[in-house]
C-alpha cells in the first residue's frame, strides 16, 4: 500500500554533510549491506558521490544513496535505502528524482541492481534487462 504524506525534507549532497554512523545504521537495515564490513563501507563512501535525505524537523538521516561514475558514459546507482519507519511515503522517489536531475549524470547511462524496487526506478526510465545484465560476485 502506497502512502504519500506531505513531509518537509532536505536533501544533502556530499559525504561531509552526513554522519558516518547514520549511513551505517541505514545500511544495516538492508539485505545487501547488513554484513558489509565497516572498512568496506568507509572505502565505498569515499569513492562515491553520496546523497542523503533528512526530515526538516529531525536531525536524523532517513534516506541515503550513492553514485559511482566516470561522468562521461555511465553512472551506477547503489545503496539506495529509506529508513524502514519512513518507507512508502514518497521519500525514495524524492531522493532518486534529485539525483536524476543532477547535470553531472544527464545524458549518461544509468545502471543499478535491485530485486524488489523496480517500480520505483521505472518512474525514472530504468528498465529491467535480465537477459543482458551480468554480475560477478567477489572472489569468483
Amino acid at each position: 500500500m502506497k502512502e504519500n504524506v506531505a513531509m518537509n525534507y532536505r536533501i544533502v549532497d556530499g559525504l561531509d554533510k552526513m554522519k558516518f554512523e547514520d549511513i551505517v545504521r541505514l545500511l544495516r537495515m538492508t539485505y545487501w549491506a547488513d554484513k558489509r564490513p565497516i572498512e568496506k563501507i568507509e572505502k565505498s563512501l569515499r569513492n562515491s558521490s553520496c546523497y542523503g535525505l533528512y526530515l526538516d524537523d529531525k536531525d536524523k538521516l532517513i534516506s541515503f544513496a550513492r553514485v559511482i561514475s566516470d561522468y562521461a558514459t555511465t553512472y551506477y546507482l547503489s545503496d539506495v535505502i529509506i529508513d524502514i519507519e519512513y518507507q512508502h511515503k514518497g521519500l525514495g522517489t524524492a531522493l532518486i528524482s534529485y539525483i536524476n536531475s543532477l547535470p553531472e549524470f544527464s545524458g549518461l547511462r544509468g545502471v543499478l541492481i535491485t530485486r524488489d524496487a523496480q517500480a520505483l526506478y521505472r518512474k525514472f526510465g530504468f528498465e529491467v534487462m535480465n537477459d543482458r545484465a551480468m554480475v560477478k560476485e567477489p572472489n569468483r
